[in-house]
């Protein structure tokens, strides 16, 4: 376990710039450091059903074996504590930390409505106010080692989904969430332009209330009409998650606090909310597919050929992937198995997301590192390049003998914080 004081070098593979860091900044990037992946449900349109859906995503991730986090920054209409029957629940407040409530062994919730006097005291603050406990219920709370922080925001494209986003980093992603018919595609269209210019990845649009599951037959009736959503997410090319239907049930759960995918997973509204949840497993999967040892085989060869990267410090493989001096690239005949190729290449200056890009555009394939933050991970599986971590500080010419005679033993991430 690293000690280092900003985690920047695990959250982006970048150097840490902890002389630049408050504390603030530092506790921050560490808690961000600890999550895998962050998406935010959003809409520009209210009473789509964000809440409904966020909640549902959380508990699908968790019953699929995910260590998950909902945090709920409705701050003017928290309704995460009922919709998980969490309303009487009061989360303990520590010096410098609040520990989240526990809604099952892998899922985790916070919401300012687990701290209101009443449910009847409306919340009447400015845009400083709710962006400071944004801030403060993602850096304070002690969320641990999460795969998924599910956030669900309030509607709009105002001060807080754009001071999540802004929170959470580049890398978090929107589920954005919309209604079948036009005044509420008007709106989420702005939701889609919103996340696309302040430069956050969309992992996907769900419609919801696509169609009016009548209780008695079975049968879905299109009350909204259907397949605006679809539509739009064609129009704008954002991927499409699926639809859920209008159904009496989801209604009836969530005021009773249980829900739909918990109590109900082979109905239809549980199958299609399933459905939706399959891409987000994927991207978890796929990282931890891409963390194994991968063979000479697996990777894509050039002309026979594949490159290597390994970062150096003093000559050796540094066990802080951001901490580097520079990269040793080796490149490797597939047929013989031998290096035939090794240049020392001084990195750009460490800022957050270069180094993946930066090591993608070498025509690397595989990275062999000691330590790397599951963030950085995540950015080098998107660029196609897979990562080893837990590799000894030796040489490199060593470690890549080691990779390719079979005998590399990897131990701990150094880095995983």
């Amino acid at each position: 376990m690293s000690d280092h004081a900003c985690g920047s070098c695990s959250s982006s593979g970048s150097g840490c710039s902890s002389q630049d860091c408050s504390p603030e900044d530092m506790k921050l990037k560490k808690t961000l450091s600890k999550i895998k992946h962050k998406i935010v449900v959003i809409s520009g349109k209210g009473g789509v059903g964000k809440s409904t859906v966020a909640t549902n995503i959380a508990v699908a991730l968790s019953l699929a074996g995910k260590q998950v986090g909902l945090l709920d920054v409705d701050v003017h209409g928290p309704s995460v504590p009922r919709l998980l029957c969490l309303e009487d629940q009061k989360p303990h407040i520590g010096h410098e930390i609040i520990e989240p409530i526990s809604y099952s062994k892998n899922l985790w919730v916070m919401s300012l409505g687990f701290m209101l006097p009443s449910k009847e005291d409306p919340v009447i603050w400015r845009g400083p106010v709710k962006i400071g406990l944004i801030k403060q219920f993602v850096q304070d709370v002690a969320w641990g080692d999460l795969d998924f922080l599910i956030v669900d925001c309030p509607p709009g494209t105002g001060d807080e989904p754009l001071s999540a986003l802004q929170t959470l980093g580049s890398d978090a992603q929107a589920i954005i969430v919309t209604t079948p018919q036009g005044v509420a595609i008007d709106d989420v269209r702005r939701s889609v332009n919103f996340c696309k210019q302040v430069g956050n990845p969309i992992l996907g649009l769900v419609e919801n209330m696509s169609g009016f599951v009548c209780p008695d037959c079975g049968s879905i009736h299109n009350i909204f009409n259907t397949g605006g959503g679809e539509a739009l997410a064609k129009e704008t090319g954002v991927k499409f998650l699926g639809r859920i239907p209008l159904d009496p049930e989801v209604g009836r759960s969530g005021d009773e606090g249980y829900p739909i995918v918990r109590v109900d997973h082979e109905g239809i509204t549980g199958k299609a909310l399933n459905a939706i949840i399959k891409p987000i497993l994927n991207i978890s999967e796929t990282l931890q597919e891409n963390l194994k040892m991968p063979s000479v085989n697996d990777l894509k060869a050039k002309n026979g050929m594949i490159r290597i990267a390994i970062p150096v410090a003093g000559g050796k493989l540094c066990m802080h992937f951001g901490h580097c001096e520079q990269f040793a690239l080796l490149d490797v005949d597939t047929v013989t198995k031998g290096v035939v190729a090794t240049n020392m290449e001084t990195p750009p200056a460490h800022e957050p997301g270069i180094l993946p890009r930066w090591i993608a555009d070498q025509g690397v394939n595989l990275v062999l590192a000691g330590g790397m933050g599951a963030k950085a991970q995540s950015l080098f599986t998107d660029a196609g390049v897979r990562v080893v971590v837990g590799a000894p500080a030796e040489s490199p010419e060593n470690v890549v003998a080691s990779y390719l005679a079979g005998t590399l033993v990897t131990g701990q991430n150094t880095c995983d914080h």
